[in-house]
């Protein structure tokens, strides 16, 4: 799966994200995801993942995505830990 088409899928459902999708493996389809997101505010990590997790739920069932590690964080959060857009 092209990263682009990863980060788009994630775009369409976190309109506001920003989003830096790597893959970790060179084949594809082990991949890991930073986003940022407002959209993430007053919600549990576990939560975050999952709204991450429904905008790609079409590659992940038919494993196109064999696996995709997470790290989620609000604007304010990304901020804190010293990041810039």
């Amino acid at each position: 799966m092209n990263l682009e088409e990863v980060e788009l899928m994630i775009k369409a459902e976190l309109p506001d994200a920003q989003v830096q999708v790597q893959d970790l493996t060179g084949g594809g389809d082990h991949l890991q995801a930073t986003v940022v997101s407002s959209q993430f505010e007053g919600k549990t990590r576990v939560k975050q993942h999952q709204m991450v997790y429904a905008a790609v739920q079409e590659p992940m069932a038919s494993e196109a995505i064999h696996a995709l590690a997470l790290k989620t964080y609000t604007p304010q959060e990304w901020e804190a830990a010293g990041q810039t857009s």
